[in-house]
C-alpha cells in the first residue's frame, strides 16, 4: 500500500497524525472572554486620509485606528474602482514578525479580484505603530518576550486584540461586505489569522502559510524562529520556566483551533525550521470547520511562492 503513496503522502503521513495534549488553563475561556470585553470597551476612533495613489483603478487611505489600549495601529485601506459593486469582500492582512503593514502596490493582486483590502501594523515591529501598553518585567532578544511573567501583560494578549478590531475597522466601512471578511497572512500573519479565526465569528475565509504560534512549548524548546527568544529568556531564568510556558498557553493557537468556524486554506514548508510543519499540524488537526492545507516538502520558511500564492487566488476566486 505505502508504495502506491506518492512522495509527499509518505513524508507527511505522520503530521496528520500529530495532536500533543493541549495546554489549556482551566480559565481560558474566561480569560479570552474578559479581554475581547475589554478591547471592545476601547472605541475604535477610526481615522482614513486619502493617499495619492498613480492609479486611476484603486483608492488608497493611509488609515488608523485604536487598539486594545488606545495604541493607535496604523496601516492602509484599499478599494477596487475599475469595477462598481455596493459591497466588496475584503481581505485583512496581517503581516510576518519584524514587518509592517507594508505599501500600497504590495497587494494588487488582490485588487485585481475585485476585494477590498486592509493592511494592518503589529505593535512595535517595523511600522509606524509604536506600543502603549506597559510591562512590569524585562525581556530577552524582541518583543515576542514581552510581558512573559503575565498573561494580562503579555505582548500578543494586545496583538491578537489589535488583529480582531482590524476586523471591527474594515465592518465599519460603507462599501464592505461584512459577510465576506477574508484573513490572509503569513509566519505571525499566519498565527494571528488563526487565533482571530478562533476568537471571532466574522470570518469568512482565512489563508494562511508558514503560521507561527503553535505548539509553542516546542517552539521554546527548539529556539525556533522568533520564540528563541524566549529560550534565551529561560537561559538566565530558568526559575521562571513554569511560569512562562503557562502564560504561553493561552496564546497557543492548538488551544484555540477547535472554535474556528470558518474555511481555512493552509501551507507550510517541511524543511522549515522557523515555524516546523509539525508544530503548526497540533492547531491544524484540530480545527473541525472546512480545511485544506498544501506541504512543500522542500520548501523551508519561504512556503509556496508563486506556485503557493495562485493556489490562494484560485481558491479566493472559487469562495468569493
Amino acid at each position: 500500500m505505502e508504495n502506491n503513496m506518492t512522495y509527499v503522502e509518505k513524508t507527511s503521513k505522520e503530521l496528520f497524525n500529530y495532536c500533543p495534549p493541549l495546554t489549556k488553563e482551566p480559565d481560558f475561556e474566561e480569560f479570552w472572554a474578559d479581554t475581547i470585553s475589554i478591547a471592545e470597551s476601547v472605541p475604535l476612533d477610526a481615522k482614513l486620509e486619502v493617499y495619492d495613489y498613480p492609479s486611476p483603478y484603486v483608492k488608497v487611505y493611509s488609515i488608523s485606528y485604536n487598539g486594545f489600549d488606545k495604541t493607535r495601529i496604523h496601516g492602509w485601506y484599499l478599494v477596487p474602482t475599475f469595477i462598481k459593486k455596493e459591497k466588496y469582500p475584503c481581505i485583512i492582512h496581517y503581516h510576518g514578525f519584524g514587518g509592517n503593514a507594508g505599501r500600497p502596490s504590495d497587494f494588487m493582486q488582490w485588487i485585481m479580484m475585485g476585494v477590498a483590502v486592509l493592511s494592518v501594523d503589529c505593535r512595535e515591529q517595523s511600522g509606524k505603530t509604536g506600543n502603549s501598553a506597559e510591562y512590569s518585567s524585562g525581556y530577552a532578544s524582541n518583543v515576542v518576550c514581552k510581558g512573559i511573567l503575565d498573561k494580562k501583560e503579555y505582548y500578543f494578549r494586545a496583538v491578537y486584540m489589535d488583529c480582531l478590531k482590524a476586523i471591527d475597522f474594515a465592518c465599519a466601512q460603507q462599501e464592505v461586505d461584512e459577510e465576506r471578511i477574508i484573513i490572509e497572512g503569513g509566519s505571525q500573519g499566519g498565527a494571528l489569522g488563526m487565533a482571530v479565526c478562533a476568537l471571532d465569528h466574522r470570518p469568512y475565509l482565512a489563508l494562511v502559510d508558514v503560521p507561527s504560534n503553535s505548539n509553542l512549548e516546542q517552539r521554546v524548546q527548539g529556539a525556533h524562529g522568533a520564540f528563541s527568544s524566549v529560550t534565551q529568556y529561560l537561559k538566565l531564568y530558568p526559575e521562571h520556566t513554569d511560569q512562562v510556558l503557562r502564560t504561553l498557553s493561552y496564546f497557543d493557537t492548538m488551544n484555540m483551533a477547535e472554535k474556528i468556524k470558518c474555511k481555512v486554506l493552509a501551507s507550510v514548508g517541511l524543511k522549515d525550521e522557523v515555524c516546523p510543519a509539525k508544530h503548526y499540524f497540533a492547531t491544524y488537526n484540530r480545527i473541525n470547520s472546512h480545511k485544506e492545507i498544501r506541504l512543500y516538502p522542500f520548501n523551508g520558511h519561504e512556503g509556496g511562492h508563486a506556485t503557493h500564492n495562485e493556489i490562494k487566488l484560485r481558491f479566493l476566486s472559487e469562495n468569493i
